[in-house]
């Protein structure tokens, strides 16, 4: 890494800003504190709701900063910029080589984040990069081939740390060994089904087995089964934005269903895992995991393409 900023407070740069995506405000907001007044000419109202249930003067992370920004459309930069107080604009991705001790890649296409990621990962700067970190094989590989040979990469969906899943082990009495879990997203299992996922892969770890994909326009149902004997069954239904977040655990002695609704402490505890990464250089999820979580997204993929055929993740695993 370069050389820290003075006093020690890490330089962060937020670069990409796709539709659908506002990350940029978000992120920003958490990490620098933000303007309440330009935050609602955001256009994601949902951002302003949540981080507007916070006291103010309790919205920043201290020890790191936003402090340079590039969107894919250039009139997108100098409005987050003002709302969430990051000091400079940048006209390429590339001018904060040198001027930063990470890079923030925030968006969420899983098929662009190698072409994204790489000027950054190629200059030695750690990076974080949103989720989902590659949907198809090749990029993949070239993450693990980067990872392998000394990159520090970090890609985790904030539904892992959402504070609702802690219900399901402090309850676990209740619910007994665990038989099938359901999770659920809108959106597309491309873009979201990370999101659902992740949340609770936790709750069984690795050693996914197979992924067979029940698809209808607009919907993917994904039937995974683990090394445990458990299953999980994880939908992305593009329009069911009220569902998002609905997790149901099935056990042997009970069930239990939680709505994962606490989108600000998730995002502030992933950015805090990113920064407390580069303070410590101790990854907070194996990135081995994260090879494993792309690898059933591309699996529920490919199953999908081949009308519902059951993959066996072995042969998606890249390494």
């Amino acid at each position: 890494m370069q050389d820290k900023s003075p006093f020690n407070v890490l330089r962060l740069a937020m670069l990409g800003m796709i539709e659908g995506n506002g990350h940029p405000y978000s992120w920003s907001a958490i990490v620098n504190g933000y303007n309440p007044e330009l935050m609602r000419d955001c256009p994601y109202p949902v951002i302003a709701q949540y981080l507007g249930r916070q006291p103010l003067e309790s919205v920043h992370i201290p020890g790191a900063q936003v402090t340079h920004i590039w969107t894919d459309n250039p009139a997108d930069a100098p409005k987050v910029a003002a709302a969430s107080k990051i000091a400079n604009v940048v006209s390429a991705p590339e001018e904060v080589i040198g001027k930063v001790d990470a890079v923030i890649i925030a968006t969420d296409d899983g098929n662009d984040h190698v072409r994204r990621a790489r000027p950054f990962l190629e200059a030695g700067l750690p990076v974080f990069v949103d989720k989902p970190l590659a949907v198809n094989l090749p990029d993949l590989r070239q993450f693990i081939a980067w990872q392998k040979s000394g990159a520090k990469i970090l890609s985790t969906s904030g539904m892992r740390y959402m504070p609702e899943m802690k219900q399901l082990e402090e309850r676990r009495a209740e619910i007994g060994e665990y038989r099938w879990i359901t999770s659920f997203t809108c959106n597309t299992w491309e873009r979201y089904g990370i999101h659902a996922l992740e949340c609770v892969y936790p709750l069984l770890g690795p050693g996914f087995t197979s992924a067979q994909t029940n698809h209808q326009d607009g919907s993917d149902v994904v039937h995974l089964t683990h090394k445990s004997g458990i299953q999980l069954t994880v939908t992305a239904i593009d329009d069911a934005y009220g569902s998002f977040g609905s997790v149901h655990a099935y056990g042997t002695k009970g069930q239990l269903a939680i709505k994962l609704d606490d989108t600000y402490a998730a995002f502030r505890a992933q950015l805090v895992a990113f920064i407390e990464m580069l303070r410590t250089d101790r990854a907070p999820v194996p990135f081995g995991q994260t090879v494993e979580l792309m690898a059933i997204i591309i699996a529920g993929i490919h199953s999908r393409e081949q009308n519902g055929k059951r993959i066996r993740l072995e042969k998606v695993l890249p390494c």
